[in-house]
């Protein structure tokens, strides 16, 4: 702290204790002026209540005078005068100083304690799983939300289930942290017409048991094979490309027809950025197996 603010805090302390300590020696001797029966001569409620004057009572007089020697007594053991010493030599530098030597001293033991191991045995250790979730609320909350169960407005999938568009095992988690990931849905208005599309989204309704028009989906099941490149010829997906199943019910933007019909349409863009320059891999390593962990509870580290 420079010696400008040094004097500019002292300087409010004093100014602000002075007028205090002022207020409390002068308030008990002041002379209101009073009426034969004590009051003010204010009156509320048509003459009903009336204003009376008191002297404080000496109890609040007594610890309001204790209140003023604590404060004193405060000042002079701990620095609360700008940068002056106080009785005991602490200060909260020193003490921010030493609480960051000592986390960074249980990181430092944690990373070398996870480092290359693979994120499902990272996902066994509590302590491991409890850094992987502070890292996860810091820098993946914003889209995937504090509980991890995604965003359909956005496209930021449930990290909870067991639905994975390029994979679930560490590995392809690790993979997608460290790298990122870009997905592409092409957008068919134009290419094919639009009663086909109406056709192929009651297709594919139809094959994760969502109401559909049975008609429609007999003709949608053949314009699927425009889709199947991508979704495979039984729409189980693919995740070297990360085109999703479409027969687990599991929507990323929404399960409503008209959700779909837009999906097919308009197409879909979603990015998973890559956060190996901002993590690194040991603590992109955390990060994963905390995600592991809420899609693997059977045998998943407890964390309290």
């Amino acid at each position: 702290m420079s010696s400008f603010w040094s004097a500019w805090v002292i300087g409010l302390i004093i100014f602000n204790l002075g007028v205090a300590l002022l207020l409390f020696l002068w308030a008990p001797r002041v002379d209101i002026p009073t009426q034969p029966d004590g009051t003010s001569g204010h009156v509320w409620a048509h003459g009903v209540l009336r204003e009376g004057i008191r002297q404080l009572p000496m109890w609040w007089v007594a610890l309001s005078a204790a209140m003023f020697i604590a404060a004193g007594v405060y000042l002079v053991l701990y620095p609360g005068m700008g940068s002056y010493p106080d009785a005991f030599g602490w200060t909260s530098a020193d003490e921010l100083r030493r609480d960051r030597e000592l986390n960074g001293g249980r990181q430092a033991a944690l990373l070398a304690r996870i480092h290359d191991k693979p994120v499902e045995a990272i996902a066994t250790d509590p302590e491991a799983v409890a850094q992987g979730q502070l890292l996860f609320v810091d820098n993946c909350a914003a889209c995937h939300g504090r509980a991890g169960l995604g965003n359909p407005v956005i496209g930021a999938p449930d990290l909870t289930d067991h639905d994975w568009l390029y994979g679930g095992d560490g590995k392809a988690i690790l993979a997608s942290v460290l790298d990122g990931r870009k997905g592409v849905m092409p957008a068919f208005a134009g290419t094919i017409p639009d009663d086909s599309i109406v056709d192929v989204v009651n297709y594919v309704e139809s094959l994760s048991g969502l109401p559909n028009d049975g008609l429609r989906a007999y003709f949608g099941k053949r314009v699927f094979a425009t889709c199947a490149a991508c979704h495979g010829a039984n729409a189980k997906g693919n995740a070297a490309l990360g085109a999703p199943d479409l027969t687990d019910n599991v929507w990323l933007y929404g399960r409503n027809q008209s959700d779909l019909l837009a999906t097919v349409r308009h197409g879909r863009s979603g990015t998973m950025p890559s956060w190996r320059a901002r993590l690194g891999e040991d603590n992109a390593r955390l990060v994963s197996a905390w995600v592991y962990a809420q899609s693997n509870p059977v045998g998943r580290a407890a964390v309290k």
